[in-house]
């Protein structure tokens, strides 16, 4: 409606246009039943066994009604369990993790070259994917010896300090780089790279050799070295590592063995 004469008195008053069916409508997440559900299932870290009413309430921001209602339909879906007064997370979510197909195969493709690369090595084996700015861990196995902290299985760590998150970095498109500067480099030791420049560096020495080292980025005294994994077409589907204590770490040693097992992945793969 076009308007030439505000002011006048036959001019009627101004109202809103009606709805456009051809634009989205977009809805905050937290204003939707699955909005208020992820945090609650998110409250629950890797060192949670039970969380309480109040923890929950306390995690999430969401109202305690809500939660206490949301928690009572969850436990009636198998995605919680009651553990006394407080709740845990329900085996239904691990049973519908285990359908995640990609992931699955993955896992169950790299297994054995894993395992031989764990004799081969005596240390420490990774295999991760990208998620977002992280790398999300599928399998890992150790030998008694090895490193059982730090990371874990469906765990996360970022991608810019971690020797498998550095390889996915440096074979994905450039706008990852970028998302992950504007981000922020936290530091998480003394030795983190927290200088996008000096992030860049290490990316292109990453693309040039096919090796990527990570020296105690996340934890004092480990050092990791991984390669990329690619799958059908030459398409990035994640990363394979070593672990190991510093002064125990053979990178010329083991080099040949981490990219044998990868190429065996990959190969499994196509």
């Amino acid at each position: 409606m076009s308007v030439t004469s505000v002011g006048r008195a036959d001019v009627p008053p101004l109202v809103p246009d009606p709805p456009d069916d051809s634009v989205p409508c977009i809805v905050s997440p937290m204003n939707s039943v699955l909005g208020k559900v992820r945090p609650i299932l998110e409250a629950f870290t890797p060192e949670d066994d039970a969380l309480s009413l109040a923890e929950l309430v306390r995690r999430t921001g969401v109202a305690k009604a809500t939660v206490h209602r949301l928690a009572q339909e969850l436990v009636v879906w198998g995605l919680l369990e009651r553990s006394g007064c407080d709740y845990r997370l329900g085996l239904r979510l691990f049973e519908m993790g285990q359908r995640v197909h990609r992931q699955r195969i993955l896992r169950e493709v790299a297994q054995p070259y894993m395992e031989d690369l764990l004799l081969a090595t005596q240390e420490t084996i990774h295999f991760a994917i990208h998620d977002s700015l992280d790398v999300v861990y599928l399998e890992k196995i150790f030998p008694h010896r090895g490193l059982n902290e730090e990371s874990r299985v469906a765990g996360r760590l970022p991608l810019y300090c971690t020797a498998t998150g550095k390889a996915i970095l440096a074979f994905s498109p450039s706008t990852l780089f970028v998302d992950v500067v504007r981000n922020g480099l936290k530091p998480f030791t003394r030795h983190t790279v927290t200088s996008p420049g000096r992030l860049r560096a290490q990316l292109e020495r990453i693309r040039a050799e096919g090796i990527a080292t990570e020296a105690e980025e996340i934890r004092l005294g480990y050092t990791s070295m991984a390669v990329p994994v690619f799958g059908s077409r030459s398409t990035l589907v994640g990363a394979l590592s070593i672990t190991a204590p510093t002064y125990r770490m053979d990178p010329t040693g083991h080099a040949g063995a981490l990219r044998a097992a990868a190429l065996g992945i990959s190969r499994s793969l196509r």
